[in-house]
């Protein structure tokens, strides 16, 4: 078999512009590049897929669970694979295990099992996602509050070494329960700090962002919203080009018309982008959970706890980015890049995720016209497909 795959048939969205009557050309894993498809070297592997569209998978920074695991319930290398399979089914490629708030010997574990995950190149691992300890407990939302504290050199240097060992390491914490010192050396070390649980005020949100932090985890939730004479963390990002910020677009987590309001505000270099805040039910037909101990009921498309509070969301990133073009009106173009591009510029990865240009990692999503997932590319090999078991 040759060494060169040519994917063809559908419309194909590099990230940036169509290609019609074209073929996606992958080597070694890698996009080669798009060429007319009688233009096809003979020696390629060709597959011809019917109708449709292909477009750069999608990239997800906020994935607590799926396929039945909860990361926090079991930090293993096993449940990594697990909630990448399962997310799979619905476009993403690549994604960050997410652990919520717990004991020190859990993230310890999430941690080993976010560096065995990179050694066994787990397909769609992009690295781990530590959301808390060291968060608000006025803005704890579901985050158990017995286990929430500010950050102390143990976890500061826990955390750096994690950074070093792992191939992304995001960390939200709460501007008021991590010092800008301990940011500034966590951003020294190669993790990407956001700013989320959190009650603090404008002027140390913006300090935050001065000592290193450059994102905001599910903008509009869990946060000081945006005042007339205290503009909060949400006045903060959206008057902060530089800063990114996730969106979780279900309808439930933020209204409509406040996503319109942050996606006019924000142009720029740093974008919202997509996430699913997903929890174990993710592509299975799980309606109740637990998470440290507590139960989370799954009814009329949320997540809740036994109190009404939202935890986490019954989402996937397909339907998320249905949702960004049926519900706020966005072009397909730009939602895809919310789902791939926008994320992978947050995590410094451009130059080969989030797209389709030559020398990209092949990761890809092939659509029906309707926008439905038909099959799911990683490293150029396909992983899910819709009529396969």
């Amino acid at each position: 078999m040759s060494d060169l795959l040519a994917i063809a048939g559908p419309h194909i969205f590099d990230g940036q512009d169509w290609h019609d009557g074209a073929a996606l050309l992958i080597e070694f894993g890698f996009v080669s590049g798009i060429t007319e498809r009688d233009a096809i070297p003979t020696h390629a592997t060709r597959v011809d897929l019917p109708g449709g569209m292909l477009v750069p998978g999608f990239i997800d920074l906020q994935v607590n669970g799926g396929g039945g695991v909860l990361f926090n319930n079991a930090p293993t290398l096993s449940s990594i694979r697990t909630i990448c399979r399962a997310h799979a089914q619905f476009g993403t490629t690549a994604l960050l295990p997410t652990l919520i708030t717990d004991t020190v010997e859990i993230n310890i574990a999430a941690i080993a099992a976010g560096i065995a995950a990179h050694e066994h190149r787990v397909p769609g691992f992009l690295g781990l996602h530590l959301e808390g300890p060291h968060l608000s407990q006025a803005r704890k939302g579901t985050h158990d509050p017995a286990l929430i504290r500010p950050m102390d050199d143990a976890d500061l240097a826990r955390l750096v070494e994690a950074a070093r060992a792992l191939p992304n390491l995001l960390c939200t914490i709460a501007a008021e329960s991590v010092t800008p010192q301990q940011i500034a050396a966590l951003a020294a070390a190669g993790a990407l700090v956001s700013l989320g649980h959190s009650d603090a005020g404008y002027d140390a949100a913006k300090a935050a962002f001065a000592a290193g932090a450059r994102m905001a985890t599910h903008l509009f939730n869990a946060m000081s919203q945006l005042g007339n004479r205290e503009p909060g963390i949400v006045g903060a990002v959206l008057d902060s080009p530089q800063v990114f910020a996730g969106l979780i677009a279900d309808g439930i987590h933020v209204h409509p018309a406040a996503i319109a309001a942050a996606l006019r505000a924000k142009q720029g270099p740093g974008r919202i982008f997509l996430v699913t805040d997903a929890m174990s039910q993710t592509g299975t037909d799980i309606a109740s959970f637990t998470l440290n101990g507590r139960a989370i009921t799954r009814a009329q498309g949320a997540l809740r706890l036994a109190d009404g509070t939202l935890a986490g969301a019954d989402l996937d990133m397909i339907d998320a980015v249905n949702f960004m073009i049926d519900t706020i009106g966005l072009t397909p173009e730009e939602a895809f890049r919310m789902a791939a591009l926008y994320p992978a510029q947050a995590l410094g990865l451009a130059p080969t995720h989030g797209h389709l240009h030559r020398a990209a990692i092949a990761n890809f999503v092939h659509l029906s016209e309707t926008r439905q997932v038909q099959s799911t590319w990683v490293n150029g090999e396909k992983v899910w497909a819709r009529d396969e078991p």
